[in-house]
């Protein structure tokens, strides 16, 4: 994906004319964003996004339509996606371009990796609910969940 895919974020605020509004320096995009620098760094080494125009000394420099992208990973990232499922998405072209048909279809198989894994999660609680009740609360040797996290101690 180009930066120039995705449209601009919203133009800062009416009279401010910094230079500073549309290049950013890393540091300041990862506080806007709420990403860490290294991770930034790193999404571009792997090439999820094009590497960032630089300054005659090297400085990477980044506008509104990485603003915008970085708080779009941030939330897909929160939301649980995986690097796989950001990636497709940003190669969809940025909301105003991609298809929702196509978004469905990434979010739809999302959506069923969280369903199995709350089921997981539901008969794991299950599991240790029902171990925890047959506990003894007290000092003896007989634990069962003590028997469940070392196999060794059912042998013995």
């Amino acid at each position: 994906i180009t930066a120039a895919a995705w449209p601009a974020a919203p133009s800062p605020k009416f009279g401010d004319s910094s230079p500073r509004a549309e290049n950013i320096s890393i540091g300041e995009l990862s506080k806007y964003s709420g990403v860490n620098i290294e991770t930034i760094r790193y999404y571009e080494r792997i090439k999820m996004l094009p590497a960032p125009p630089r300054t005659a000394s090297g400085r990477r420099v980044y506008g509104p339509a990485e603003k915008r992208i970085w708080a779009f990973i941030r939330r897909s990232r929160e939301l649980g996606f995986t690097l796989e499922e950001i990636r497709a998405l940003l190669d969809l072209g940025g909301p105003e371009r991609a298809s929702c048909a196509d978004v469905h279809k990434i979010a739809s198989a999302h959506l069923a990796k969280v369903r199995s894994k709350l089921s997981d999660l539901a008969k794991l609680e299950a599991f240790l609910s029902e171990t925890v009740a047959r506990c003894a609360d007290g000092a003896a040797p007989d634990c069962p969940v003590l028997d469940i996290l070392d196999a060794g101690r059912q042998s013995d």
